[in-house]
């Protein structure tokens, strides 16, 4: 299982995203290009010591993310506030790519278009959406304890 960002906005949301696949020894797919300066100082704030101990990959563009080896092949399961099944009636696989779309903009309608899977959040009436970093956790959280993939 692995966790991808597509073209994140905010470097605390992707820094707290990189500090979670560390903790549960997933890898991190970050599609280009960020809404920010990619730089360390940034970044080291919210990931901590995290950031050098990730499997982190960094891609050029969607084309790129898609060619890369563990991805192509691979069941896309994508996060969306608009998603028709809720994200705990889905079934995951360990091989499922967790992908986040943008905090400003989510994902575009060519990208939902080739999601094998689109899950949802349930939300308190009123509530727009989680920050991208606790929609991971909270779908990885699911998603690992259904395919016994907790790390240790």
């Amino acid at each position: 299982m692995r966790i991808a960002l597509y073209q994140p906005d905010m470097p605390q949301n992707t820094a707290a995203t990189i500090r979670l696949a560390a903790c549960l020894e997933l890898p991190l797919d970050v599609i280009e290009p960020c809404g920010f300066v990619w730089d360390d100082k940034r970044l080291r704030r919210v990931a901590m010591d995290y950031l050098d101990g990730a499997n982190l990959r960094r891609h050029s563009g969607w084309a790129t993310f898609r060619a890369a080896e563990g991805i192509a092949g691979a069941r896309l399961v994508v996060l969306s506030t608009q998603a028709p099944a809720r994200h705990v009636d889905v079934r995951y696989r360990p091989t499922d790519i967790l992908l986040l779309g943008r905090e400003s903009a989510g994902l575009p309608a060519a990208i939902h278009a080739e999601a094998d899977v689109s899950v949802r959040i349930p939300l308190a009436p009123g509530a727009r959406s989680f920050n991208v970093a606790m929609a991971a956790a909270m779908v990885a959280g699911e998603a690992l304890r259904q395919t016994d993939g907790w790390p240790g």
